[in-house]
């Protein structure tokens, strides 16, 4: 079922309007696995949150509406550790998959339908939920070929010399057709780590006649390159030179790396920057947990916001191991305006 109307069409979406309509920057959600196990999911699977598409959507739908209410203007999907080969592995056919894909889109098409019954028409600040009519867009994810591997390839990117351009896009493109059909506003694609996989879905973003634009959004573990250490600048360029991108940035890095970052991918194009970086805990990829002490609380987070924004990001969010609460208080800064901008330090 499609609830967009009118945001399917490529032609129609312009990010740069769409930031423009809402004051020159919008707010992302943030992390969804963390939410969802506060929520009662039990997510100890190969699937993550993907496993929640069939045991439990109404908590995806839950956990998107509290994002809404603490004033997100961006929703990203339930998608990212969702694959059809994932899926199928764990017995169900293609059809079955593909429906799971398209159910994460009209999850959060719907937590969008019901937020805007719940908003009335003017805007009020209610129980500390934010409640207005304001603009909504649904990202369906895509993670990396990586985060399909539930190996923790994703946080260095090194596929091996067997994972080819043409394995790469094999292995994304049904998926990204059945995400773009879905009713979405854009394609997220997320926690790239490499050169070779930006390449690759800029190529079926051009190849396949993808009607809905998409992001990239790169991680980084040192402030300077992707985690596989291809360099950000040509990553970014690859970014830059696809038409379909409407925006280009960084996610699931820790936050002190994030200014330096922008900086850089700001010399080499002029597309709107995102950043959703995570809390800034270290993700143990042997143990597959997070290393709690190494994380930053909420107001050291949100203390680098006008700072980011400063820097030229325009989209702004979190990551992994980031709440509710982490997006309100992102919300309020950035509502506030450059009034409260903290001094740059240089």
């Amino acid at each position: 079922m499609h609830h967009t109307k009118g945001n399917g069409n490529f032609a129609s979406f312009s990010m740069e309007d769409f930031l423009k309509k809402s004051k020159g920057y919008a707010v992302i959600d943030g992390g969804l696995a963390t939410e969802l196990e506060r929520h009662g999911a039990d997510l100890h699977d190969p699937l993550w949150s993907g496993k929640c598409l069939i045991s439990s959507p109404h908590l995806i739908r839950t956990v998107h509406l509290d994002y809404l209410e603490a004033g997100a203007d961006i929703l990203i999907t339930a998608s990212y550790q969702a694959t059809i080969q994932g899926f199928m592995a764990k017995g169900l056919s293609e059809k079955e998959s593909e429906a799971l894909l398209a159910k994460s889109v009209s999850i959060a098409c719907e937590a969008r339908d019901m937020y805007y019954e719940r908003a009335s028409e003017g805007s009020c600040i209610e129980d500390g939920r934010v409640l207005n009519k304001r603009k909504i867009l649904v990202a369906a994810s895509v993670g990396s070929y990586g985060a399909y591997l539930a190996d923790g390839s994703e946080y260095d990117g090194n596929y091996g010399d067997s994972v080819t351009l043409a394995t790469l896009k094999e292995f994304h493109r049904r998926r990204v057709q059945v995400l773009a059909e879905a009713g979405a506003d854009l394609i997220a694609f997320e926690t790239i780590p490499n050169k070779i996989e930006a390449q690759a879905f800029a190529e079926l973003l051009d190849e396949d006649d993808i009607k809905i634009p998409a992001w990239f959004a790169f991680n980084s573990k040192d402030g300077v390159n992707v985690v596989s250490g291809d360099s950000l600048v040509e990553c970014t360029l690859v970014a830059n030179s696809c038409k379909k991108v409407v925006a280009v940035g960084i996610n699931c890095t820790p936050p002190r790396f994030i200014s330096a970052l922008i900086l850089s991918m700001k010399k080499v194009t002029s597309k709107p920057l995102l950043i959703y970086p995570n809390s800034g805990e270290t993700y143990d990829a042997d143990r597959k947990e997070w290393v709690e002490s190494t994380g930053v609380s909420n107001e050291d987070f949100v203390s680098y916001v006008n700072v980011w924004r400063e820097a030229g990001a325009s989209l702004i969010g979190g990551c992994c191991r980031t709440t509710p609460d982490t997006i309100r208080a992102i919300h309020k800064v950035l509502s506030a305006g450059s009034s409260t901008a903290v001094p740059s330090k240089d």
